[in-house]
Order: C-alpha cells, then structure tokens, then sequence
C-alpha cells in the first residue's frame, strides 16, 4: 500500500514538473486532420492542400525541411505476492521502483517539390532498454494514384496489426499489447498502401530483407511478406462513426533458422517476463483480425494472433495471444482515423491547458494475453488486465497513468503482480 500511495503522489504532481518543456503551440501536421486518405488520392499533391507553415518547417529549393522530436519518461514500481517472488528468483530478474528515459528521438522530413507527391522522413532514436541509438522509420513515401495509394521504400514498420503500425506516441496505453511483440519493430524494404473511398477497401502489402539491416536488434528475419487488408461497413467522418474490419497474414524465414520469443509485461522499467529462448525454425505463419468500432468519443476493439513456426527437422510451435480494449473521451471529442496508412491517430485537443482550457482526457481499460507454451517450448504463459488515464494538455504534451494486475503461469506455479506506472510523453511533430 505504501508503494501504491508513494506511485499515485509522485504520477499527481509530475506534469507540473516539466511545463516548460511542452510547445504551447499546436502541432501542425504535415497532413491537416479531416484530410483522408481518398482525397489525397483525387488531388494527387500534397501542394493543393492549403496550410499555415509551422515555425519547425522550412522551405529549400527541392524539398521542404521539418525537423521534429520525441521524449518518453516513465516511472514504474511494482507489488509481487509469494509465487511471484519464486519465479522472479527462477527467472534471476528483479522488480524495482525505477524513472527511466523510455525513448528521445529525433524526425525529419519534408516534400520533394514535383508534379508527384513525394515526401520524404528519416527518425534516429534513443532505445531505452538497450540503452543504444539506431535509425527507425526513414525512406521515401510516393503518392500512385493510378495503384489508388502509395509506395514506401525504406525502413518501416511492416504493416501488421493495426496496434503495431499505429505511432508509438499515439497508442491508447503506455506499450502495445504482448502478442504483436512477435513482430518485429522495423524491418527494410517496400511496401503499398491503398485505398477504394468507392468500397471503402484498404490494403497494405510488403516486402522485405535483411539485406541493410542484418545485425540490427530487430533484424530476426532473413526475408519476409506481409498483407493487411480489410473493409470499412461504417465509415462517416461527418457522424464520427467508424467499424474497422482487417486481417493480418505474414510468412518469413528466421536467421540462420533460429528464433527466440519474449516479451515484457507491457511495462518498459520491468525485465522479461516470458521468454522461449532460442529454438528451431525454418519459416513462420502469422495470422490475426482485427476490429474496432468508434463513434465519438468512445472507440472500442480486439486484435487475436496465431504465430505459427515450423520445422522440417523437429517440432512446430503456436503461440496465441491478443488484446480487448475500451476507451473513452470524457471531455468529448474523437480520436482521429487516417485512411492513408488506416489506423486510429492522435488524440485531437482543440483546447489545450497551456490556452487556458483543460486538455482531453481519455479512460481506458484493457485485457491482454500472450501465451508463449507450446510442446517442449515453454516460455511462459501472462494476462494482464489495464485500466489507466490519459490527459492530453495539448497536442504535444500527454502525461498517462496506470494501474496493471497481471498474472504469469510458469515453473509450475502462478504468480501475481501489481503494476504502477507514470509517463510524461512530449512530441514536437
């Protein structure tokens, strides 16, 4: 109980803290909300769409320049009962109360003048937890109305899951759910993205290799393809009402034939909870629906995934696992939805605190599970449920608070754990 009063005074008065820090001044996104992703595709420019140039932007002779940045901080402490403790002994980690820098980034981007669309972004990142730098998303983004969407070249995110393509700055929790931790962040190649406003059908289709990025901590995958398709039944902006239908299907090929699961308890400052180690596989089979339905201010899903590996000389694997998730604006409003990439955005604040207004603030509460036991593989099986509070101060500035009660099944016993994190997250975009 005192860990859990200390956690609740520390999460109260931490936005205080770092006031200074925030922009007081609205991001401008690149692309203005309200703009989607079918009418990107009729204007085929980005030049036709009237903006005010933000302070972070400049304009070159070819391309425009803008030049952003990131920062998470976060502080977790946590409460095991007995079971707990023996398996954190057995496992040889420790929970400890801990402020720790999650991520610091820095992005880049801009528009290369032309009669074609094309922008352009590069993002170099400080890793927390492997306390490292390394390059994340960076390429070149083409607009081909003719294919109805766009082509990434580059390094990104592959385009599995919804969860996992969305920004890591604009998710509903603090971390994405266990069972995408599967797949990895980044991965280097090419990738479509398309968009029928007519049938209100998306895809995302890619490919992608090693061949830049072997070595990388991400880098688990000699090659791989990916598909992301799906239908949108209810899809009026006008009404802000939205049901989102998708599947996911991934196949690829591990390095040297060999892979190694494991996963966090959707707390950055905890160690590994649920770990395969290293075991034999020559490809992998993913598959996983999603569905989410908005309307105004409450937004409501579930993703599940199935990842399959096989071995031609041994013995195959699945691992399951997913997430069920409400949430809330109790200040009214909606999320943001962007048909070009299709996926839930940021949270808009149209009255932000350093303005003189209150912010948005969000409740939500989930339930995520990844099982990592299958045959001789025996890596661990967690849930864990998150209710937690979300106050957007403005549109750079976010602070989140949450309370977890997770229980992990390994070593033949089942143990509990309390999870109490805060985070301040600043994003100059």
């Amino acid at each position: 109980m005192k860990i859990a009063m200390k956690w609740f005074f520390l999460s109260l008065f931490s936005p205080l803290c770092l006031p200074y820090l925030a922009c007081s001044q609205d991001t401008a996104y690149f692309v203005p909300d309200g703009t989607q992703g079918e009418e990107l595709v009729k204007l085929d420019s980005l030049h036709s769409i009237a903006r005010k140039r933000p302070w972070n932007e400049f304009d070159f002779k070819s391309t425009s320049f803008k030049i952003g940045a990131g920062f998470l901080y976060e502080f977790g402490t946590f409460e095991q009962n007995a079971n707990s403790k023996i398996q954190s002994d057995s496992g040889q980690y420790s929970l400890e109360p801990t402020f720790k820098v999650r991520d610091f980034r820095v992005l880049l981007s801009g528009q290369i003048k032309s009669k074609r669309a094309i922008t352009w972004r590069a993002g170099l990142m400080y890793d927390g937890p492997s306390d490292s730098w390394f390059l994340r998303e960076s390429g070149v983004l083409v607009s081909v109305p003719e294919l109805w969407g766009e082509f990434f070249v580059g390094r990104t995110k592959e385009g599995f899951s919804m969860n996992k393509v969305m920004n890591g700055y604009a998710g509903w929790s603090m971390e994405r759910q266990m069972a995408i931790d599967v797949i990895p962040i980044l991965a280097d190649g090419i990738k479509w993205m398309g968009f029928l406003p007519r049938q209100k059908i998306f895809w995302n289709l890619g490919g992608y290799t090693d061949w830049l990025s072997k070595g990388q901590s991400f880098s688990t995958y000699l090659w791989q393809v990916d598909a992301r398709v799906g239908w949108l039944p209810i899809y009026s902006p006008k009404d802000k009402k939205i049901l989102h239908l998708g599947l996911s299907l991934r196949y690829g090929e591990p390095v040297d034939h060999q892979m190694r699961l494991k996963s966090r308890p959707e707390a950055f400052t905890a160690p590994y909870f649920i770990d395969t180690k290293t075991f034999s596989s020559d490809h992998s089979f993913h598959i996983g629906p999603e569905a989410y339905y908005s309307a105004g201010p409450l937004l409501f899903g579930s993703e599940i995934y199935w990842h399959h590996f096989y071995d031609k000389q041994g013995e195959d694997h699945v691992f399951q696992g997913g997430e069920l998730m409400v949430s809330y604006l109790l200040t009214g409003g909606s999320r943001s939805y962007k048909t070009i990439s299709n996926i839930y955005a940021f949270v808009p604040v149209s009255h932000p605190v350093f303005k003189g207004g209150g912010g948005q603030i969000e409740f939500m509460i989930r339930y995520t599970q990844l099982d990592l036991n299958s045959g001789s593989v025996q890596g661990g099986n967690f849930w864990r449920i998150t209710p937690m509070i979300n106050w957007y101060l403005s549109n750079n500035f976010r602070f989140e608070i949450a309370y977890g009660y997770g229980v992990l099944d390994q070593y033949g016993i089942k143990g509990s754990t309390q999870f109490f994190q805060s985070r301040i997250q600043l994003l100059l975009n």
